[in-house]
């Protein structure tokens, strides 16, 4: 395994672990020249799962594409990477459970918007204008005030008098 720090190609295992569901192994690595510690996980190489784009192409699915959306709608947000692991998990699970083996990104993008609604308001607006191609200001405008209805006023952050967030 090549070190993500240096690239050196030797190291030692330090740790191995199953995952809950016995699909995936996570290794603790230490790279031996370096000395730096860095994670691995094994799957298994299976028939690849299928996604099916709005245009109707087909394509692999790809976790490390759904983390990337993520974490670019996150960014700069206080949302730990736990919490996207966890959404990329579940997108991933979504998708093996398909008995055709693939599954729409249209729903997988209502997967990851509900997900993202609970989680940070600010990142769901960022995917959703990503995902849902606003044609215009007043669609995107349209779903700003769709997802403030449904925020409960507690969770909203209080103008003071000088417009100012208190």
């Amino acid at each position: 395994m090549k070190c993500p720090y240096c690239g050196n190609l030797e190291d030692k295992v330090v740790d191995s672990r199953e995952s809950r569901e016995g699909d995936v192994i996570r290794r603790r690595r230490e790279c031996l020249k370096c000395e730096r510690r860095f994670t691995s996980y094994e799957r298994i190489d299976e028939i690849p799962y299928m996604v099916i784009k709005k245009d109707g192409r087909r394509e692999p699915f790809d976790r490390q594409k759904v983390l990337a959306g993520l974490a670019r709608a996150c960014e700069k947000r206080p949302v730990p990477a736990a919490k996207l692991e966890a959404i990329v998990n579940a997108v991933e699970k979504y998708v093996q459970e398909s008995r055709d083996r693939e599954r729409s990104t249209q729903k997988i993008g209502e997967l990851i918007m509900r997900r993202l609604k609970d989680l940070d308001k600010v990142a769901y607006v960022r995917f959703a204008s990503v995902y849902l191609e606003f044609k215009d200001v007043t669609e995107f405008m349209s779903e700003l005030k769709s997802l403030v209805k449904s925020t409960p006023t507690t969770s909203r952050r209080r103008r003071g008098t000088n417009g100012i967030s208190a």
